[in-house]
């Protein structure tokens, strides 16, 4: 069965741009730590061959901790690996192809940006998740549409899809995307470039947590 929408909730850890490939599984390890359960390998810089490296040895990391890993627009790369999904943008390749392959209990994600109507799309195409945002100003992606709080009030009765935002969360204003019905908070700057990214991770964690209850 497709993933629902109660098993995808949480902290969603995408991975930061890291020349140094030590520093990058420590970092990723201190978040697992603190209690994230599903990350997203995202390398736009890497060689090939280093990719594939750094994907191995994400899949292992993720396996020590029960986690799952999703691949960002790279499908012969997550299944490559044995990678728990993937996750794919507007031109990155085609959703009902890729569920297809990876086949019915693999995590699909796509992106959405601020468009109601790929958002349906997407889960018509088998899509487990979809993500909307930026929904505060990015440093990672400054030129990106802008999805307001009010888009996930507006959309949760309308899907069955799992919600994801991204774009410029932190801990601090977080909290509003969660009373608007968010699922996953997709985060990379506030959680990698934490002095404690352990903490940080429980800290989103929490959140959570306190959400539900």
């Amino acid at each position: 069965m497709p993933e629902s929408r109660a098993s995808l909730r949480g902290l969603y850890a995408i991975t930061p741009e890291r020349s140094d490939r030590a520093r990058l599984l420590t970092e990723v390890d201190a978040a697992l730590q603190g209690g994230c359960r599903l990350l997203q390998y995202r390398d736009k810089t890497s060689p090939p061959t280093e990719r594939v490296s750094r994907a191995h040895a994400l899949r292992a990391l993720t396996r020590r901790y029960s986690a799952r890993l999703l691949i960002n627009d790279d499908l012969p790369l997550c299944r490559l690996v044995d990678a728990d999904g993937v996750h794919l943008g507007r031109d990155d390749g085609n959703l009902k192809l890729a569920r297809a392959i990876l086949g019915p209990a693999a995590i699909l994600g796509a992106s959405c940006y601020a468009e109601p109507a790929l958002a349906a799309a997407a889960q018509q195409a088998g899509a487990d998740y979809v993500a909307f945002g930026a929904v505060y100003p990015s440093s990672i992606k400054p030129d990106a549409a802008s999805a307001t709080v009010d888009l996930f009030f507006d959309q949760k009765p309308q899907l069955t899809a799992a919600l994801c935002a991204i774009g410029g969360i932190t801990v601090a204003n977080a909290p509003p995307l969660l009373a608007a019905g968010v699922d996953l908070l997709a985060v990379i700057t506030d959680l990698f470039s934490a002095p404690d990214i352990e903490a940080r991770a429980a800290a989103y964690q929490r959140l959570f947590e306190e959400a539900q209850s």
